[in-house]
């Protein structure tokens, strides 16, 4: 699903989709992981190009921390990585849509496109209840893409908690 507020970027060839889908088939990857420790299986990868600065899923379970979300980890290892705590020239790929906690953490570290692949109607702050990432008051707003294998990783969120009713 594409919210008509959000900024799409295209890309330039198919070889860009086709890099876009291997980080998010890797984040699918990590998201199956965190299930296998109790956490809400969510993944994330950071990107710079081909080249892969950080690979994480959700641990707030694993490690007894609500701010474990997948993108948080992912943005201090990348951060780690870079040597920094901006993010330029990257894209942040995640199985889900970012809640306003980790919104504000892609805002402040400049990254400057997100792909995500489900919505979240109960806590998206990327388009479906409220839009951190392009609110026109914050300094930094990236490119957003919406629905990258979006039945898969919504399926894997569905699967998670139709096993604990």
């Amino acid at each position: 699903m594409t919210y008509p507020d959000l900024v799409i970027s295209e890309q330039d060839s198919g070889r860009g989709a086709a890099v876009d889908e291997s980080h998010m088939r890797r984040a699918i990857e990590v998201a199956h992981a965190a299930e296998g420790h109790d956490d809400v299986p969510i993944g994330a990868v950071i990107a710079r190009g081909e080249e892969v600065l950080a690979v994480t899923g959700n641990r707030r379970e694993l490690d007894r921390d609500p701010t474990a979300h997948a993108e948080l980890i992912a943005i201090r290892e990348a951060a780690a990585a870079l040597g920094g705590w901006r993010l330029p020239e990257t894209t942040l790929y995640v199985t889900l849509e970012p809640c306003a906690m980790c919104a504000g953490a892609i805002v402040l570290a400049r990254i400057p496109r997100v792909v995500f692949g489900a919505t979240d109607p109960k806590a998206g702050a990327a388009g479906s209840i409220m839009n951190v990432l392009d609110d026109p008051a914050l300094n930094h707003r990236p490119e957003i893409e919406s629905g990258l294998l979006a039945e898969e990783c919504g399926d894997l969120l569905r699967n998670f908690f139709a096993a604990r009713r």
